[in-house]
């Protein structure tokens, strides 16, 4: 089987991170349309409409917080990853991948537990409304018997991409997709499924795509090859990945804690028009945000490749180029969307009562006018981020985003939003581009330190030599 490898140590870097980052975005797009058929089939098919739309949308900020806490663990998969292929140590890239690909299948089951068993209680924690409930406690509980393989792709996935390969996942993922569609389509449609239907559907798909995922790893001839029967916990390794992923999982987790915060306090408008507007434009920007994020996975692993072959001049080149390309693609992005906004929210929202579309639709162009127009100083954040972390540096980055994302958003709920005048929902949204903006600040700081800091330990190691 061809590998698809790309070098990222050698060469130019413009082209390379193009070609390399295409991949990543077409593929989170995918990610997406599992989510955004959801919604889409569920509010135009099924008998409840709006309220199904509601009721998925509403899930969305609970389910990343459960589950990105365990996703960040595959970032210091592929960080260390990253690093041992451009350090050549292959010894090394076998123990990661050995013990990555069990770890996935234990926090799966450990997160299916949890999501089976919690999601009634976690959603009337964040006052879910009364008629939303029992609808997105049924697709949450089986939205997570499928999270196994969501952790065991997002792994795999992360190992292929250390490894140069982002044409392999998005075509795992494109079958996947096509499958979550059709599957959406057949419950919704003919055995007259709502929000179940389209849960199944997703679980379904995700199976798919990890175990497209596996063999795709089973079947590599070099150092990323996976043998099943050499599977184990490898304990240092193990901690090597821990030591990068779970700061960036914690860092994760705090972002969606900070948008339940937000989502409870948008639900407490007690406005499922608004619920319906707001979850059709958070899903929308998802497809800006995906593609911007893309830039930070390929950030991440080329600097990580570069930072383990000791070529740090290559790093700020890296990171010159990605923060162009994200700044460019996520501000046309975010401005052809609110130029098309009503047109496409329209696809999400429909209603028999045609003032109860308008009202919702212009929910959500106000959360577009807000967060989409600048959303592109998420990516630059993101981005920074990237590069930062693919030079091994996690708990800094992590305390940076949670004082200036969390902190902050979560603060300013508690008191700007609770001064009268500012008790609306265009106050809580403007949270959003001021705490990417101070985020991005110290974070430029903070990468000036760590290459100084990376670049004198060379030198010091080169004059001991």
């Amino acid at each position: 089987m061809r590998n698809n490898n790309m070098d990222m140590c050698e060469g130019p870097l413009f082209k390379k991170i193009v070609l390399y980052t295409i991949p990543i975005i077409l593929t989170g797009v995918l990610q997406l349309l599992f989510n955004a058929a959801d919604l889409i089939v569920v509010g135009r098919f099924s008998s409840i409409g709006t309220l199904a739309v509601g009721a998925v949308g509403s899930t969305g900020s609970l389910i990343n917080l459960l589950v990105n806490a365990f996703i960040g663990l595959s970032v210091g998969t592929g960080v260390k990853t990253a690093q041992a292929i451009g350090a050549g140590e292959p010894d090394s890239i076998r123990r990661i991948i050995h013990t990555s690909i069990p770890a996935a299948a234990i926090c799966g089951i450990i997160l299916t537990v949890i999501g089976v068993l919690g999601s009634g209680y976690f959603l009337t924690l964040m006052g879910t409304t009364e008629n939303l409930l029992p609808l997105a406690t049924k697709y949450m509980q089986i939205y997570f018997c499928g999270i196994t393989a969501t952790l065991i792709y997002n792994f795999g996935a992360s190992i292929l991409r250390a490894a140069g390969d982002t044409k392999s996942p998005l075509r795992y993922l494109t079958i996947a997709g096509v499958l979550n569609v059709a599957l959406n389509l057949i419950f919704v449609l003919f055995f007259k499924m709502d929000v179940d239907g389209v849960a199944l559907a997703t679980a379904i798909s995700q199976t798919l795509s990890a175990v497209l995922v596996i063999r795709a790893l089973i079947l590599r001839t070099d150092a990323c090859r996976l043998d099943l029967r050499q599977m184990r916990i490898h304990g240092r390794t193990l901690f090597e990945i821990m030591r990068i992923g779970v700061p960036a999982g914690i860092q994760s987790c705090m972002f969606s804690f900070s948008n339940v915060i937000i989502q409870s306090s948008v639900n407490s408008f007690n406005n499922d028009l608004l619920l319906a507007g707001q979850s059709a434009s958070a899903s929308i920007e998802g497809f800006v945000y995906v593609s911007m994020n893309a830039f930070h996975q390929t950030s991440l692993n080329f600097t990580g490749q570069n930072y383990g072959a000791k070529k740090f001049h290559r790093i700020g080149k890296i990171l010159l180029i990605c923060l162009v390309c994200v700044s460019i693609l996520g501000f046309s992005l975010g401005a052809l969307c609110y130029t098309f906004g009503e047109q496409l929210l329209s696809i999400y929202i429909s209603d028999p009562i045609e003032a109860n579309v308008a009202e919702a639709i212009s929910f959500g162009l106000t959360r577009m006018l807000y967060v989409l127009l600048p959303y592109f100083l998420c990516g630059i954040m993101d981005v920074f981020s990237g590069v930062i972390r693919g030079m091994g540096v996690a708990l800094p980055p992590m305390i940076i985003s949670l004082i200036g994302v969390c902190v902050f958003r979560v603060g300013w709920i508690y008191t700007v939003f609770q001064i009268p005048q500012y008790h609306t929902i265009e106050s809580i949204y403007v949270s959003y581009p001021i705490s990417w903006c101070l985020t991005i600040i110290a974070q430029l700081v903070l990468y000036l330190i760590t290459l100084h800091s990376a670049k004198k330990k060379l030198l010091k190691n080169a004059s001991t030599l």
